[in-house]
């Protein structure tokens, strides 16, 4: 009751977050014209194991590190791993706000495939609910006048990254801390970026104007899932959530004056009606669970 009274709070959380994709966009963006996804991944890694090892060591939690659930890290590493690589790789062409309204979409995917790995079932209303967001998906995606490039297609399939990393994230918090999850995050994909990148025995070395690029993504990268989970333990997810949405318009703002791109109405249709299913769902979620609370 003590973190649901704290909306405010919260809300100063998730405008860092946000801050901190759109930082995330702009960077990959500017250094993606030099580094190839894999070694962008295997620099943001390693900067985030920095990290996420030095704040452990300091507050005392490295050794909650452990092996148990291997299996089950490496296929959340891997998902997220597929989903960020593609999330990059669209990046660099696909307008911003489409891109993010694209992304929007990780929590229906969640919806879709929780039945299969997490034994929820599949009720009418979230079923509605993934048919209502992939209809918003298809506007965004604008198949009748743009033609679907690779670039279209991985911007679309990066949330089915997300999806199937928050599902397995779901399942490793019952038996695994905060930090084990974050030291095996950044461990494995800098050994799969390491490998993904230098399988040609080429890994580009950035300069120093590139250098600080990467450093951004990796402390945004982190900084950004970071001020949700706070956000998340000060508010119910039915008031943290929305919040999330004001990413649009600010990359949007960004995106015209950085890139001079224009935001077109079925990127905004598209995603209000993508947002509009992910509240239904929310709602629909939060009842369900408020019926076996009272049970």
């Amino acid at each position: 009751m003590q973190n649901q009274s704290q909306p405010l709070k919260a809300a100063i959380w998730m405008f860092g977050a946000i801050i901190a994709f759109s930082l995330m966009a702009i960077a990959g963006r500017e250094v993606g014209q030099h580094l190839d996804t894999f070694e962008i991944m295997f620099y943001r890694s390693v900067i985030g194991m920095i990290i996420v090892v030095s704040v452990a060591r300091y507050v005392g939690t490295l050794g909650e590190v452990n092996t148990r659930n291997f299996g089950l890290q490496t296929i959340r590493n891997l998902s997220h791993f597929a989903g960020q690589n593609l999330w990059f790789f669209a990046l660099t062409t696909v307008p911003l706000s489409q891109l993010f309204a694209f992304e929007f979409s990780t929590p229906l995917w969640v919806a879709v495939l929780a039945p299969f790995f997490l034994a929820e079932k599949l009720t009418r209303m979230r079923a509605f609910c993934a048919a209502l967001g992939f209809l918003g998906i298809l506007i965004v995606a604008r198949p009748d006048t743009t033609t679907i490039s690779p670039h279209i297609i991985a911007a679309a399939l990066c949330a089915v990254g997300f999806a199937g990393a928050a599902i397995t994230t779901k399942l490793l918090t019952r038996t695994q801390t905060i930090t084990c999850i974050l030291f095996w995050l950044t461990a494995m994909q800098a050994v799969f970026g390491l490998v993904t990148a230098g399988y040609d025995g080429d890994i580009h070395i950035p300069n120093m104007i590139q250098s600080f690029w990467v450093i951004i993504i990796g402390l945004c990268g982190l900084s950004a899932h970071f001020c949700i989970t706070k956000a998340l333990s000060l508010a119910p997810a039915i008031i943290v959530t929305p919040f999330d949405f004001l990413r649009l318009p600010l990359i949007s703002i960004v995106a015209y004056f950085l890139y001079q791109e224009v935001l077109e109405w079925p990127v905004v249709v598209g995603a209000v009606i993508v947002f509009t299913a992910n509240l239904l769902n929310l709602r629909n979620e939060m009842r369900l669970k408020k019926i076996a609370e009272a049970a």
